[in-house]
């Protein structure tokens, strides 16, 4: 039904935003893994409400609990359960659109499917639901590790206040130095007073996430269909406010020649490597060990704080005001999102891949 994500490395997350909580199942986790719960705790933070003056001001402190698969600080190779409570609901922030339709959000197509819906901050369609992406990306994070591959992103553009230099030119250490997640400070500076301005103002805007995996090996990926970078573009898609994703060159390659795009192989300590990256990392649907690069639009938040006109339940004209506490600009909140859903599909290919070959 559209809860669960990955073949071997499969979570199914369960919860909605102004329910008791929000959980996830972890199966096919390999045994013997560490659980560093500390780790879990950090990723958890970065992505939790309330933590600067341009994100939500609804306080939740997304502390977890595991419940199964793990004994004496290892994973056993079971299903991991894991829940996170809420404690900060205020369901009656939503009283008032019980029987209205916010424009572009999830109330009119789930009452649509389903015939009932969860007015209370958008039940299930909430971008809440991500904290047990989060939490689950954590532990395939925890896994990657042990292969040396590391999965970073960092926001590149808020409006059109864009980070023009390539991942490769900047320091990534630096992205958690600011509230805005943008390793470039001086950009990370406007970015930030143009969010508040767009808050002050009652409004929202949208912005691009960026991300880039390292230590990828060659030989991740399935054809036709499951072919890499169509599984991360389904990762990336299915976060909340996600409106596009491109790899490699992207949209830009397409004003090159094909003698500037293609990336020609040499011989390095006897590694195949390419002299340039406009593939992405990714060719053929499979990796070639090269850094894998993409990036995620996200459109702007939906609620804003103005009138705006709609339809009720009933097919009647009616207004919708704006209420509650809700992110200005997404993307500071998305990056360790990114970051799960990358890990994700890279912990489930690296593990399927181990089933393709025949080991004498």
């Amino acid at each position: 039904m559209g809860n669960s994500f990955g073949r071997i490395f499969r979570i199914t997350t369960f919860g909605e935003s102004h329910g008791l909580g929000l959980g996830v199942i972890i199966d096919g986790c390999p045994a013997g893994l560490t659980m560093d719960e500390a780790f879990i705790r950090e990723e958890l933070q970065r992505r939790k409400p309330g933590q600067s003056k341009i994100t939500t001001q609804r306080k939740e402190e997304d502390e977890f609990q595991i419940l199964s698969g793990v004994f004496e600080g290892k994973t056993t190779g079971t299903p991991i359960g894991m829940v996170i409570m809420n404690t900060d609901q205020k369901s009656k922030d939503y009283s008032h659109i019980s029987d209205k339709f916010r424009p572009s959000h999830a109330d009119f197509t789930y009452f649509e499917k389903y015939g009932i819906r969860d007015y209370r901050g958008g039940g299930r369609s909430s971008a809440r639901e991500t904290a047990a992406r989060v939490a689950a990306g954590a532990i395939a994070k925890l896994m990657l590790r042990n292969f040396g591959i590391s999965v970073q992103a960092y926001v590149s553009q808020v409006g059109d206040i864009k980070l023009e230099k390539a991942y490769t030119l900047l320091d990534l250490s630096l992205t958690e130095e600011n509230i805005v997640r943008c390793p470039d400070k001086e950009m990370a500076e406007k970015m930030i007073a143009f969010i508040d301005g767009v808050r002050k103002s009652k409004d929202t805007v949208g912005g691009i996430v960026s991300c880039v995996a390292k230590g990828v090996p060659a030989g991740l990926g399935e054809p036709v269909f499951d072919r890499l970078h169509a599984e991360l573009g389904k990762a990336m898609l299915s976060i909340n406010a996600v409106k596009g994703f491109e790899y490699g060159s992207g949209f830009e390659g397409v004003k090159m020649r094909g003698s500037e795009h293609n990336d020609a192989f040499y011989l390095e300590e006897g590694k195949v490597k390419t002299k340039t990256n406009h593939s992405g990392g990714i060719q053929g649907g499979i990796s070639n060990g090269e850094d894998i690069y993409f990036n995620v639009a996200f459109k702007p938040v939906a609620t804003i704080m103005q009138d705006q006109e709609s339809v009720n339940e009933a097919g009647e004209p009616v207004t919708v005001s704006g209420k509650g506490r809700h992110d200005p600009c997404v993307v500071p909140r998305a990056v360790p999102i990114v970051e799960a859903m990358a890990a994700l599909v890279l912990a489930d290919h690296l593990l399927i891949s181990r089933t393709n070959k025949l080991h004498v």
